[in-house]
């Protein structure tokens, strides 16, 4: 390996490390110096340096990130006060955070979120054109009359689902609210458009089995290779998006370069089970937050939702992927 790409993985995995600061902290301060030190670099070169790594300046990264995160609980957490939601995401106010959330999305934080309670949490074509932003291209949600969704409740005793759609794509799930215990992950992780791109998923989890084979970091069936999604893609543009595949390791393990290690917290999740082909993904992922979720008395909790990937889909007759998809819950 030559030395320049060496430079570069270990660039990468100093960013990759202020990031992963940034979303656990989004409540604090985040100076520049604070960053910097986070990194190892200087606070001179650290600023260049993020932003030739992540295409994005570093107070306009944590500026986004930090309405974007709002605007996401503002949909899932109706309880909580534009008050609460504007310190929880680092803004010294409501006043500040409101000017700084219209700037960003054309309308209000109490438009955004009434809007939302008049449609029974689906945002619909006319709403998407009203928070649409410069930057992004607008998100179209479909339509409740696109999708029919079965929920039953087969057992209230285990909190056990079963979820049917009944439009062209048919698919059928197993929804378990349960409790996950604390994972800690290596990961490579991608910032940019990833729905639908099985290369994309292929080349990482290659990397990453490359790296983690001649460790010995590999022991099926203990060993789970996952997918976490740390951004809403229905609110970041997918130029943004940004997606760690993973694998479960010890505690202990030690990482370098592009290979970065973080910590999926301890839980209750909705872990829905579902076999599907490549292109039904998004499909799945409706199913579970527009079909399950608001017929099941939980909302959406803190933290990272993950793909947990279950089977070789190449060994499969019909090249079946047999996935659970983890959304962290608490009661409504």
């Amino acid at each position: 390996m030559s030395s320049s790409v060496q430079l570069r993985k270990e660039y990468i995995s100093r960013i990759n490390r202020v990031i992963d600061y940034i979303d656990k902290h989004l409540d604090e301060e985040l100076t520049l110096k604070k960053l910097a030190s986070v990194a190892n670099f200087s606070e001179f070169h650290f600023h260049r340096v993020f932003a030739s790594i992540v295409k994005e300046p570093l107070n306009q990264f944590i500026r986004r990130i930090r309405l974007e995160r709002s605007a996401d609980i503002l949909i899932n957490h109706p309880n909580k006060t534009i008050l609460d939601v504007a310190f929880e995401t680092g803004f010294g106010g409501a006043s500040q955070f409101s000017r700084e959330f219209r700037k960003y999305f054309n309308t209000s934080p109490s438009d955004w979120r009434q809007t939302l309670a008049c449609n029974n949490g689906k945002m619909n074509d006319n709403f998407s054109k009203i928070s649409q932003i410069k930057s992004k291209k607008s998100k179209i949600f479909v339509d409740e009359t696109d999708y029919f969704y079965k929920v039953v409740n087969d057992d209230f005793s285990k909190n056990i689902w079963s979820i049917e759609m009944s439009n062209e794509n048919g698919l059928k799930a197993k929804v378990e609210v349960k409790e996950l215990p604390e994972m800690t992950v290596a990961y490579i992780r991608h910032i940019g458009p990833y729905a639908g791109n099985s290369e994309l998923f292929g080349n990482l989890f290659g990397k990453l089995m490359n790296w983690a084979g001649p460790r010995n970091l590999i022991r099926f069936p203990e060993t789970k290779m996952m997918s976490v999604y740390h951004d809403n893609p229905d609110i970041t543009d997918e130029e943004k998006l940004r997606l760690s595949v993973c694998l479960t390791v010890p505690p202990d393990t030690k990482v370098d370069g592009e290979i970065g290690k973080m910590v999926i917290e301890k839980g209750k999740y909705a872990v829905a089970y579902f076999e599907i082909t490549p292109d039904q993904y998004g499909a799945a992922c409706d199913a579970v937050f527009a079909g399950w979720l608001p017929q099941s008395g939980y909302q959406c909790a803190e933290g990272v939702c993950f793909e947990n990937y279950l089977n070789d889909p190449e060994s499969h007759p019909e090249k079946k992927h047999f996935v659970e998809i983890c959304v962290p819950v608490k009661p409504l």
